[in-house]
């Protein structure tokens, strides 16, 4: 009875053993898994971390590609090149309004490293130079400052050899009468950017030549001048005609019109006062 007593004992102890080894090696292996589970969470997250990380990265080269930054805009639209306006003659040909080949000096201050060397160097050039203006522009915190429009080509070449960073020139146009006041009242006249403000110039830009430029076509290639019906020497007769009665009369105001009389063209057109 004690042999089979001691049996049973060793047996039960044995089984509990046993079952404690296993309840054991499944403890170790749940704790193992759990672990790799727990990695490849966090290795997944990384992964999607990094992956949104460079898709925003790449979403914002690709806007950075396609779309022109303003600032790069706004400079390269300042300085991209005029349209030429077209000719204005009379009906014989003669020039009385064309465009002359001019530069005008733009600064981009953040581009600057001195002011006030920049402001020196160029009144050694430029006459009559506003230093507290210049020097204002120069250390303002925009991209692009006009310095001073239309100089001329000599000009440009002496501004060129000081060798200033942060400065450069864009070509433009300006508009040139060679009959001086002769025709003035017709042709009426420009403002700094070439764009007709009375007169003729004004009725150009109304037929078309405003629309144009808004488009972006600012070719170089001459237009076909615009021939009017004065005739440049009646107009000079007519003009003088009208100083002398003036004179003569001391009157306040004159004027006086010149037509064809079988096509009611005009001939000449002056006034006084």
């Amino acid at each position: 009875m004690t042999m089979i007593s001691l049996a049973v004992r060793l047996r039960s102890r044995a089984h509990f053993s046993l079952k404690r080894n296993v309840n054991g090696k499944n403890g170790i292996i749940g704790t193992a898994a759990r672990r790799r589970n727990q990695a490849r969470q966090r290795i997944g997250i990384l992964t999607a971390s990094f992956f949104a990380v460079f898709l925003v990265i790449g979403a914002r080269l690709v806007q950075y590609g396609l779309v022109k930054p303003l600032e790069t805009a706004s400079i390269n639209d300042r300085v991209s090149a005029v349209a030429s306006r077209p000719d204005i003659v009379d009906r014989n040909g003669e020039l009385l309004a064309t465009d002359l080949n001019m530069v005008s000096l733009y600064a981009e201050p953040r581009k600057t490293v001195d002011a006030d060397e920049v402001v020196e160097k160029l009144a050694t050039v430029i006459p009559n130079l506003d230093w507290r203006d210049m020097h204002r522009k120069l250390q303002s915190d925009s991209a692009f400052q006009w310095l001073r429009r239309q100089l001329s080509p000599q000009q440009q070449a002496d501004i060129l050899a000081l060798g200033i960073p942060g400065i450069g020139f864009r070509p433009e146009k300006r508009r040139f009468y060679p009959g001086g006041p002769t025709a003035a009242h017709i042709l009426g006249h420009v403002n700094v950017d070439n764009q007709g403000l009375a007169g003729m110039e004004r009725y150009i830009d109304q037929e078309g030549l405003a629309d144009l430029r808004a488009a972006g076509m600012t070719s170089e290639t001459p237009l076909e001048p615009i021939r009017l019906s004065i005739d440049l020497r009646i107009q000079n007769i007519v003009r003088e005609a009208i100083a002398r009665a003036m004179s003569a009369y001391q009157a306040e105001a004159a004027g006086a019109v010149v037509l064809d009389v079988e096509t009611g063209e005009v001939l000449a057109m002056a006034s006084g006062a």
